[in-house]
């Protein structure tokens, strides 16, 4: 059967979206993919696979920064250590989980959090 969903895309809500582009750009290493506005009303950006939307808190204040996503990682202390050299808030450094997973976070300046899982291998 052929696969029907092909991508997917969050929406966080921000309070400025000049100033959560910066944050993603310049610590997460995310790359703009599109803005709207100057300053910028409304942004999508993306690292890899992780696409995010921007939206100002404007447009639905009861979100701000209630949002929160999983990203699966090939190797999270990798991602840990680029991070700190970009000297990325990280909320939770790398650690195991019973549940059989390596995670780390990190909340965006409005609160949004992301957190970066990799399953541990068994042996």
């Amino acid at each position: 059967m052929q696969r029907q969903l092909t991508a997917f895309a969050a929406v966080f809500t921000v309070a400025d979206v000049g100033r959560a582009l910066a944050f993603y750009t310049e610590c997460l290493g995310f790359g703009v993919e599109f803005k709207m506005g100057d300053p910028p009303e409304y942004a999508i950006i993306d690292r890899d696979a992780v696409s995010l939307h921007l939206m100002p808190a404007r447009r639905a204040p009861d979100t701000l920064g209630r949002s929160s996503i999983y990203v699966f990682t090939a190797d999270v202390d990798a991602l840990h250590r680029g991070l700190l050299g970009r000297d990325c808030p990280i909320e939770v450094a790398p650690q195991d989980f019973d549940y059989g997973m390596r995670e780390m976070s990190v909340r965006d300046p409005d609160g949004n959090r992301i957190t970066f899982g990799q399953a541990i291998e068994r042996s």
